[in-house]
């Protein structure tokens, strides 16, 4: 079987930076055993990294959440934790400059990955918006997310995301 891991846009800012929120930090040993498991197995891991300029103020995104974050090539766009040990130079990985990867969509799609799985942050933004793209770039392709590797500073949202992720037919692991 053809199976890949996303991890989504586990970065500082999101953790404990600009945009970080309490709990986010307790998501890295789940995420290093997944990547782990994958990598026993020979499955493939990929990254996201959330990529913003210095004009990100400038930005639709950024004069709608005015919080400058994961500026490319500073610390907080930096990966988070022992997940970063994950990550090297021939990591496949898609920078993008808002929630869901085009890129990453055309690229699964031209693998035709049977089962992908999705973790990492937010659970109602970027992981979300990232399994959607999967699910209609691999229609036919097993699409998971779990919940003990995802999370949101809104709990409720959270919850939302999980619920909408399940009625678009992506499966969440409870």
């Amino acid at each position: 079987m053809k199976k890949a891991l996303i991890v989504v846009d586990y970065q500082k800012d999101f953790v404990d930076g600009s945009l970080g929120f309490p709990g986010a930090e307790k998501l890295d040993n789940a995420i290093c055993k997944k990547i782990e498991s994958y990598q026993l197995e020979n499955y493939d891991v990929i990254f996201t990294l959330d990529t913003h300029q210095e004009n990100y103020l400038d930005t639709q995104e950024g004069k709608k959440l005015p919080i400058p974050h994961c500026i490319e090539n500073t610390p907080g766009w930096e990966l988070y934790g022992n997940t970063a040990r994950f990550h090297d130079p021939h990591t496949v990985t898609f920078q993008k400059n808002t929630f869901g990867s085009l890129e990453l969509a055309n690229f699964l799609r031209e693998e035709q990955y049977e089962a992908v799985e999705l973790v990492g942050l937010v659970s109602n933004i970027c992981v979300l918006s990232n399994a959607i793209l999967a699910k209609a770039a691999l229609p036919e392709a097993a699409i998971t997310v779990d919940a003990s590797c995802t999370a949101s500073a809104d709990q409720a949202l959270h919850q939302k995301a999980l619920e909408l992720l399940e009625n678009l037919q992506i499966d969440v692991i409870r």
